[in-house]
């Protein structure tokens, strides 16, 4: 099993901010100018989003290749299949195997209900007041 480390901190920090996972859903659709990420954020200023592309350079989540004047950022999602790999997966197929539990419980049909006697109980002085 693999062990995380510093880069697997930077990746979970690189996610956790909403405007980098728009950033990199943005990416996800296709490679894109630094320029048409600033536009398609539209209320982040250029430097706000080069901060946030550093972030997720930093991270590895994104790769830069730049073409004269231009930067073109492209998606790197090997980082985020292998967190998937590491924390997510884990998990989902216990969560998975527990559903199948409760399906195969649901589908054997209703469970006898039995009815409980009330017990009394007695009250003293103090609980009284």
């Amino acid at each position: 099993m693999n062990k995380p480390g510093p880069t697997d901190d930077r990746i979970w920090r690189a996610l956790a901010d909403p405007v980098r996972r728009a950033l990199l859903d943005a990416l996800a659709a296709a490679p894109r100018t630094t320029g048409d990420l600033v536009e398609a954020e539209g209320q982040l200023c250029r430097t706000a989003v080069m901060k946030h592309l550093d972030v997720l350079v930093d991270a590895g989540l994104v790769v830069v290749r730049r073409e004269g004047r231009r930067r073109w950022n492209y998606l790197n999602p090997v980082p985020i299949d292998r967190i998937c790999r590491r924390w997510i997966n884990k998990h989902q197929r216990r969560m998975g195997s527990a559903l199948n539990r409760l399906k195969e419980v649901v589908e054997a049909g209703p469970i006898p209900v039995t009815k409980r006697k009330r017990v009394k109980v007695k009250r003293t002085e103090k609980a009284k007041r």
